[in-house]
């Protein structure tokens, strides 16, 4: 499965960098493998793990679970397979989520405040009146849905500090943000090419996003 991770990596890499080459590269990752698709703890080993206080599940495969409600604020999911998992209602503030694995995952209601969400892949994703404010999100976020996100003071724009593999932002391509909170947020440079934002609320946005090939403020 080495082979595997590696390739994961690149795919992670370059949905950041090159886009529009994310879903050519995701064509020679094997989506339906169990590296992708399995679970090797149940929701009930997750329960005792976090009774016991464990905080750490750096590369776990969790993927198919249903993780709904569970209180994993502060908790390590670095490079964790969280694939089609459900985390509804789910509360992850303060957690790590860089270069993790959440295609087609249902956040929706989950609380992400202050988390970190640098290098992570939720193409399709549901985080629809998630809370994600004051996070740090440099993701894959294609075509997921956030209606009525609550995006206030969160930071969407490029890492300048990290360029040695490219531009590294939050790229949000067909996205639906209809309805979501963007007070503050930081939008600079951040890919929203085709992305829905009817009625959001993007009062005082900090600097510019990428729309296509213009750059414009947020607002309506």
């Amino acid at each position: 499965m080495i082979w595997v991770r590696a390739l994961a990596g690149v795919v992670l890499a370059f949905a950041f960098i090159v886009p529009a080459r994310t879903q050519d590269l995701l064509r020679f990752l094997d989506l339906s493998s169990p590296d992708m698709t399995s679970a090797e703890m149940t929701r009930a080993d997750v329960e005792a793990a976090l009774a016991s206080h464990q905080t750490d599940f750096s590369a776990k495969k969790l993927s198919g679970l249903d993780l709904s409600g569970l209180d994993l604020s502060g908790v390590q999911l670095r490079a964790a397979r969280l694939n089609q998992t459900k985390l509804v209602g789910a509360k992850l503030d303060r957690s790590i989520l860089d270069q993790a694995w959440l295609l087609g995952a249902d956040l929706s209601r989950a609380s992400l405040r202050s988390s970190n969400i640098f290098g992570a892949q939720l193409r399709g994703a549901k985080l629809d009146n998630a809370d994600l404010s004051n996070a740090r999100i440099a993701a894959d976020l294609t075509g997921a849905s956030l209606v009525g996100a609550v995006l206030a003071r969160a930071n969407l724009g490029a890492d300048m500090k990290n360029q040695s593999m490219g531009l590294m932002r939050a790229v949000l391509r067909s996205a639906n943000l209809d309805g979501a909170d963007l007070q503050q947020a930081d939008l600079s440079r951040a890919d929203l090419e085709f992305a829905s934002l009817r009625e959001s609320d993007g009062r005082n946005p900090s600097r510019c996003l990428t729309w296509g090939h213009q750059s414009n403020r947020c607002h309506r």
